[in-house]
């Protein structure tokens, strides 16, 4: 396998944080987002879509998206598991995640790139240019904060986002608080629970993946 990962953006984190977890060891090319390399000839071979991450197979298959990349990933090696041990666990994580993504990462994505000075004419990721709107900046950060405040809200009742098992919800959450710091957002000051709950899942050795 053939890992196209940036080490600095937080999209392909997400794999290489779950990868760690699963002690998975992935051959990893690094793509230079900032100077474009993206777009250039070579990589849109490899995607179309211009973007990282990409798991490359050894039958050719080229997987696209972090959850596809994880969910692959889990298929090979089964433990620990990050999706849910029992049907009701999956069906959780699955559901937590997709909140994460659709609510936290796409509204910090709004937040950063539509404000941004180095994405003028990105503030969509992908192939085609799209000018930024600063009303969309604007309203990023206002769903992002909510969304915080969400998570504090569910982590009062639970350990971990979708339960009291350690999951690729709690990672796609994690770089979330992160990327929101590009965007400067932090954790609301009243937000004890989801503090305690970013303190602990920072402090595994996976999250310097």
């Amino acid at each position: 396998m053939k890992f196209y990962d940036c080490a600095t953006a937080p999209s392909p984190r997400r794999v290489r944080i779950f990868a760690a977890e699963k002690r998975i060891e992935l051959d990893t090319v690094q793509v230079d987002l900032a100077n474009g390399e993206q777009f250039g000839a070579a990589f849109r071979d490899v995607n179309p879509d211009c973007m990282v991450p990409v798991l490359d197979l050894e039958d050719g298959t080229r997987l696209t998206e972090v959850t596809a990349i994880c969910q692959y990933l889990e298929e090979m090696q089964p433990e620990p598991s990050l999706f849910g041990a029992s049907p009701a666990e999956r069906a959780l994580t699955s559901m937590w995640n997709i909140k994460v993504e659709q609510q936290g990462f796409l509204a910090c994505a709004e937040a950063f790139r539509n404000s941004a000075k180095g994405l003028r004419q990105r503030a969509i990721a992908g192939p085609d240019a799209f000018e930024q709107i600063p009303e969309l900046a604007e309203r990023g950060r206002e769903r992002v904060t909510k969304f915080l405040n969400r998570l504090d809200m569910q982590l009062g009742e639970n350990t971990y986002i979708a339960g009291n098992h350690y999951s690729i919800a709690d990672i796609s959450a994690m770089v979330v608080v992160d990327f929101a710091g590009w965007a400067k957002i932090t954790v609301p000051d009243d937000a004890t629970n989801l503090t305690r709950w970013y303190a602990s899942v920072s402090a595994r050795p996976s999250a310097r993946a």
